[in-house]
């Protein structure tokens, strides 16, 4: 099976990182997201390199953290597409908080974050974000790599 498949075997959540820049909002999928610190809060999420929500999270210097529940996995084919951002949050209610960026109604629970560094590591940039508000929205149990047929990680060749 070899190192592709053991990299796919780590387990992780399932979220929609949100973003604004300017006027222009954006959501994606991403699942290697990790709190880095207690004090101040802070978040680190990690983006390939080129897609658009990376120039975005880039320029704007705000991002949020969309935490779905087990029940919201149809959430996960609306914002994994490449379609502009107003055809995905056509039916998906959001409102904004501190930063201006999209925080989906219906999730868990969001960290909204004002982003402080970045550090770009391979094809992926990790951005810090602070967290400057958050909250739990309804109860449920957290969406996982484990809920879904395939996983984003392991190795890609070529």
């Amino acid at each position: 099976m070899g190192l592709d498949q053991a990299l796919k075997k780590l387990t992780t959540g399932i979220y929609v990182v949100t973003s604004k820049q300017g006027s222009e909002i954006n959501g994606m999928v991403a699942s290697w997201v990790s709190q880095v610190s207690f004090s101040p809060p802070l978040i680190m999420v990690a983006i390939k390199q080129g897609r658009y929500s990376h120039g975005m999270i880039r320029e704007g210097k705000v991002f949020a953290i969309n935490i779905l529940g087990k029940k919201q996995k149809k959430m996960v084919s609306v914002f994994k597409g490449k379609d502009k951002a107003e055809k995905k949050f056509i039916h998906i209610p959001y409102e904004v908080k501190r930063t201006g960026v999209p925080i989906i109604k219906d999730a868990l629970a969001f960290l909204d974050c004002k982003l402080i560094s970045k550090v770009t590591t391979g094809d992926h940039t990790l951005f810090i974000g602070e967290v400057l508000e958050g909250d739990v929205i309804k109860e449920g149990n957290p969406l996982s790599s484990n809920d879904l047929e395939s996983t984003y990680g392991g190795i890609v060749y070529g």
